[in-house]
Protein backbone atom coordinates (compact mmCIF):
# COMPACT_ATOMS: atom_id res chain seq x y z
CA UNK A 1 0.00 0.00 0.00
CA UNK A 2 1.45 2.75 -1.03
CA UNK A 3 1.46 6.09 1.86
CA UNK A 4 1.22 9.80 1.17
CA UNK A 5 2.76 12.09 3.14
CA UNK A 6 0.54 15.03 3.60
CA UNK A 7 1.21 18.36 5.25
CA UNK A 8 -1.46 20.70 6.39
CA UNK A 9 -3.37 23.58 8.60
CA UNK A 10 -6.33 25.61 10.02
CA UNK A 11 -7.18 29.05 8.90
CA UNK A 12 -5.23 30.95 11.19
CA UNK A 13 -2.20 28.67 10.87
CA UNK A 14 -1.82 27.75 14.49
CA UNK A 15 -2.78 24.19 14.02
CA UNK A 16 -0.17 22.16 11.80
CA UNK A 17 -1.17 18.69 10.49
CA UNK A 18 1.25 15.44 9.56
CA UNK A 19 -0.86 12.69 8.35
CA UNK A 20 -0.01 9.54 6.35
CA UNK A 21 -3.03 8.97 4.48
CA UNK A 22 -2.94 5.08 2.72
CA UNK A 23 -4.76 6.48 -0.75
CA UNK A 24 -6.52 9.43 -2.83
CA UNK A 25 -9.86 8.77 -1.30
CA UNK A 26 -12.13 11.14 -0.73
CA UNK A 27 -15.96 10.27 0.79
CA UNK A 28 -18.67 12.88 0.96
CA UNK A 29 -21.13 12.75 4.00
CA UNK A 30 -24.16 13.60 3.86
CA UNK A 31 -25.37 13.10 7.33
CA UNK A 32 -27.71 14.87 9.06
CA UNK A 33 -24.64 16.14 11.70
CA UNK A 34 -21.78 16.63 9.17
CA UNK A 35 -24.16 18.86 7.38
CA UNK A 36 -24.93 20.48 10.30
CA UNK A 37 -21.58 20.85 11.18
CA UNK A 38 -20.12 22.47 7.97
CA UNK A 39 -23.37 23.36 6.17
CA UNK A 40 -22.89 20.81 3.50
CA UNK A 41 -21.80 17.58 3.00
CA UNK A 42 -18.17 16.22 4.58
CA UNK A 43 -15.82 16.06 2.21
CA UNK A 44 -13.38 13.72 4.83
CA UNK A 45 -9.88 11.87 3.78
CA UNK A 46 -9.06 8.48 5.95
CA UNK A 47 -6.09 9.51 7.66
CA UNK A 48 -6.21 6.76 9.36
CA UNK A 49 -4.03 6.55 12.74
CA UNK A 50 -1.48 8.33 11.59
CA UNK A 51 -1.97 11.76 12.51
CA UNK A 52 0.31 14.90 13.98
CA UNK A 53 -0.86 18.24 15.73
CA UNK A 54 1.67 21.08 16.12
CA UNK A 55 -0.13 23.89 18.34
CA UNK A 56 -2.27 21.17 19.64
CA UNK A 57 -3.17 23.87 22.51
CA UNK A 58 -5.52 25.29 19.83
CA UNK A 59 -7.24 21.93 19.29
CA UNK A 60 -10.32 21.83 20.97
CA UNK A 61 -12.98 18.69 20.60
CA UNK A 62 -16.60 17.91 20.64
CA UNK A 63 -18.00 14.93 21.69
CA UNK A 64 -20.67 14.83 18.80
CA UNK A 65 -21.68 10.56 19.68
CA UNK A 66 -20.94 7.72 21.49
CA UNK A 67 -18.37 6.93 18.94
CA UNK A 68 -16.94 10.26 17.80
CA UNK A 69 -15.83 13.64 18.26
CA UNK A 70 -15.24 16.29 16.13
CA UNK A 71 -11.89 18.51 16.33
CA UNK A 72 -11.91 22.15 15.57
CA UNK A 73 -9.39 24.86 16.04
CA UNK A 74 -10.38 27.08 19.19
CA UNK A 75 -8.69 29.98 17.72
CA UNK A 76 -10.22 30.47 14.19
CA UNK A 77 -12.91 27.12 14.50
CA UNK A 78 -11.82 25.36 11.17
CA UNK A 79 -13.33 22.08 11.30
CA UNK A 80 -9.99 19.51 11.80
CA UNK A 81 -10.98 16.15 11.75
CA UNK A 82 -14.50 13.49 12.82
CA UNK A 83 -12.36 10.74 15.11
CA UNK A 84 -13.89 7.77 16.26
CA UNK A 85 -13.13 6.84 20.55
CA UNK A 86 -12.79 3.16 20.00
CA UNK A 87 -9.87 2.70 17.61
CA UNK A 88 -8.43 6.71 17.19
CA UNK A 89 -9.47 6.69 13.03
CA UNK A 90 -9.23 10.23 11.90
CA UNK A 91 -11.21 11.35 8.80
CA UNK A 92 -10.41 14.80 7.86
CA UNK A 93 -11.25 17.78 5.71
CA UNK A 94 -9.41 17.13 2.16
CA UNK A 95 -9.61 21.35 2.01
CA UNK A 96 -6.63 21.28 4.98
CA UNK A 97 -4.36 19.75 2.88
CA UNK A 98 -1.78 21.75 0.74
CA UNK A 99 -1.92 19.74 -1.87
CA UNK A 100 -5.66 18.09 -3.05
CA UNK A 101 -5.32 19.01 -6.43
CA UNK A 102 -4.76 14.90 -6.62
CA UNK A 103 -7.56 13.66 -4.33
CA UNK A 104 -10.99 11.21 -6.11
CA UNK A 105 -14.34 11.67 -4.70
CA UNK A 106 -15.23 7.92 -4.61
CA UNK A 107 -17.61 7.19 -2.53
CA UNK A 108 -20.37 8.62 -0.56
CA UNK A 109 -21.83 7.39 3.24
CA UNK A 110 -25.30 8.38 4.23
CA UNK A 111 -26.54 8.76 0.72
CA UNK A 112 -29.84 8.01 2.00
CA UNK A 113 -29.34 11.27 4.18
CA UNK A 114 -28.69 13.92 0.80
CA UNK A 115 -30.71 16.56 0.60
CA UNK A 116 -32.09 17.26 -2.78
CA UNK A 117 -30.57 20.27 -3.95
CA UNK A 118 -27.43 19.12 -4.63
CA UNK A 119 -25.84 16.08 -6.85
CA UNK A 120 -22.17 15.39 -7.83
CA UNK A 121 -21.71 13.84 -10.74
CA UNK A 122 -18.80 11.57 -10.17
CA UNK A 123 -19.69 7.84 -10.41
CA UNK A 124 -19.31 6.58 -6.50
CA UNK A 125 -20.02 3.87 -4.55
CA UNK A 126 -22.91 5.22 -2.01
CA UNK A 127 -23.96 3.69 1.13
CA UNK A 128 -26.70 4.43 3.42
CA UNK A 129 -26.01 5.39 6.93
CA UNK A 130 -27.59 1.33 8.13
CA UNK A 131 -24.57 -0.25 5.80
CA UNK A 132 -22.29 2.30 6.95
CA UNK A 133 -23.22 1.61 10.72
CA UNK A 134 -22.89 -2.03 9.43
CA UNK A 135 -19.28 -1.66 8.13
CA UNK A 136 -17.55 0.61 10.65
CA UNK A 137 -19.90 1.14 14.31
CA UNK A 138 -18.64 -0.90 17.22
CA UNK A 139 -20.26 -3.73 18.48
CA UNK A 140 -22.50 -2.43 21.32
Amino acid sequence: MSVNERQGSCLCGKVKIAAKIPNNSVAACHCSMCRKWGGGPFMAVDCQTDVTFTGEQNVSAFSSSDWAERGFCRNCGTHLFYRLKDNGQYFMPMGLFEDDGNFVLDHQVFIDEKPACYDFANKTLDMTGAEVFAQFAPPT
